[in-house]
């Protein structure tokens, strides 16, 4: 059953794809998640995962992001 509660993923140190790996797996439950995420183009790489999937992306700072699926979250 998927959780409308915010889940958390520290994804530093990991380099691209695994950042945005990690996150379609953690949406596949949640219905909203933040992950931080320092390698350069995690950003750009979470984006368009969240594009593709019809998922809200909201960069909340250089490294810290939030994806928000709309067919759960409400």
């Amino acid at each position: 059953m998927p959780t409308n509660e915010p889940v958390h993923i520290d994804a530093r140190g990991m380099k691209c794809p695994w950042p945005a790996l990690r996150a379609a797996r953690t949406m596949r439950e949640a219905a909203v998640m933040t992950i931080e995420a320092d390698d350069p183009i995690a950003g750009r790489e979470l984006q368009a995962l969240a594009r593709q999937r019809g998922w809200s992306f909201e960069a909340l700072g250089t490294q810290h992001f939030q994806l928000r699926r709309h067919d759960l979250a409400e």
